[in-house]
C-alpha cells in the first residue's frame, strides 16, 4: 500500500497561497515548482537478506523542474525518539514510483523484534526553488530490529 504525501508547495498552490523559495536555493534559480512527494510504508523486502525497506519518488504537477534529488531516511523508533538507521539519495525524473524512478532505503534486520518504522523524505528540485520541508510516512509496526 502506498501513502501519498503532498508537499506544502502543492498545498499552498491549491489553496491560492504563496510559497517562499527555499533558503538554500541558488541565486539564479527559477520560481517555485509544484510537485507531490510520495513514499510507501516501511515493509520487509521481498529480496534476501531480511531487511526493512521503503521507497520514495516525486511527481511533477506544474512549473519548472524535470529532475529532483530525492533523499529518503529509514527511521526506527527507540523509546520516544526516532533514529535514522539508513539513508539514500538519487537524482530522479518525475514518475509514479516504478523501479526506475524511485530511491530505496534498506536496513538489514538483526532480529525479529517488533519496532515502529517510518521514512523521512526530501525532494529538492534541481535548479528550481522549492520548499525546504521534509515529509514523513505513517509509522508502521514491522518485525525487524537492528
Amino acid at each position: 500500500m502506498r501513502t501519498f504525501l503532498t508537499s506544502t508547495v502543492l498545498t499552498a498552490a491549491l489553496l491560492g497561497g504563496s510559497v517562499a523559495p527555499a533558503t538554500a536555493a541558488p541565486p539564479a534559480a527559477k520560481g517555485p515548482g509544484v510537485f507531490v512527494t510520495n513514499g510507501d510504508r516501511v515493509h520487509i523486502s521481498s529480496t534476501p537478506p531480511r531487511t526493512a525497506s521503503a521507497h520514495a519518488w516525486w511527481t511533477h504537477v506544474s512549473g519548472p523542474g524535470t529532475k529532483a534529488k530525492v533523499t529518503i531516511w529509514l527511521q526506527m523508533k527507540s523509546g520516544k525518539k526516532w533514529h535514522s538507521v539508513a539513508r539514500n539519495a538519487k537524482n530522479l525524473k518525475s514518475g509514479n514510483g516504478g523501479s526506475a524512478r524511485r530511491v530505496v532505503a534498506r536496513k538489514k534486520c538483526a532480529n525479529r523484534s517488533t519496532r515502529q518504522w517510518r521514512t523521512k523524505i526530501d525532494v529538492d528540485l534541481i535548479g528550481v526553488a522549492d520548499s525546504p520541508e521534509k515529509v514523513y510516512t505513517k509509522p508502521v509496526t514491522v518485525k525487524c530490529g537492528v
